[in-house]
């Protein structure tokens, strides 16, 4: 990119959410052992996203174990113990995989400026982008288990734009939630509350080559 093409781009910056932008869940097996149990299908997520139950998990503080120790106490008053620990072990579990579309961009941002991973994760974020084979997709991850903040806190964002060098007005923010991305643009970065590639390839068509990625 050409000095006058850096000086004339909407951003210096790309902050990235992981989960429903590059990692998806299969919430199939789940769904079907919620089935047998004879509870609602997502019974177990609502419980286990409960900031009670969840926040201690994002900030590094309780393990996955913990975690779902906490799931199956809160499911036991409706469900033999047994079944409770089966549906927390199945969501803790649960299989995922990355959308290659939305990989790709991103490999074609890090070719023109920063990009870092904003995730509310666990320790395991590491293993599971290893898994993925995503360890070296962003230069910077930064994990809600690692710096003791989670979005939509500010702090996760002044740190994020910290470590990419890079002024908060000047960085893009990407997020499949709302409240995460509002925080964002109260701090003056560029938001998009993300729904799909097209919201992803849409800010991102001045880089060169963008049109290159495939839509599917």
């Amino acid at each position: 990119m050409t000095a006058s093409e850096t000086s004339s781009r909407p951003f210096d910056a790309v902050l990235c959410d992981l989960d429903n932008v590059i990692r998806f869940y299969d919430m199939a097996p789940l769904a079907e052992l919620e089935r047998a149990a004879g509870v609602a299908e997502g019974t177990t997520t609502e419980v286990a996203y409960a900031p009670e139950v969840d926040l201690p998990l994002l900030l590094g503080k309780i393990t996955k174990e913990a975690w779902v120790d906490s799931i199956a106490s809160a499911l036991s008053d409706r469900i033999p113990p047994t079944r409770a620990r089966e549906l927390g072990m199945a969501l803790a579990d649960a299989p995922f995989r990355a959308d290659d579309v939305v990989v790709a961009m991103l490999r074609r941002v890090r070719e023109h400026m920063p990009l870092a991973l904003v995730t509310n994760a666990t320790l395991e974020l590491e293993r599971d982008l290893e898994s993925m084979g995503l360890a070296n997709l962003a230069d910077h991850v930064v994990s809600s288990a690692r710096v003791g903040v989670a979005k939509p806190d500010e702090a996760i964002y002044r740190i994020a734009a910290e470590r990419a060098g890079v002024a908060a007005h000047r960085c893009l923010f990407v997020d499949d939630r709302w409240e995460n991305v509002e925080t964002a643009v109260s701090l003056g970065m560029t938001g998009v509350h993300y729904q799909g590639p097209a919201d992803l390839r849409k800010v991102l068509d001045f880089l060169p080559g963008n049109g290159e990625v495939p839509s599917s």
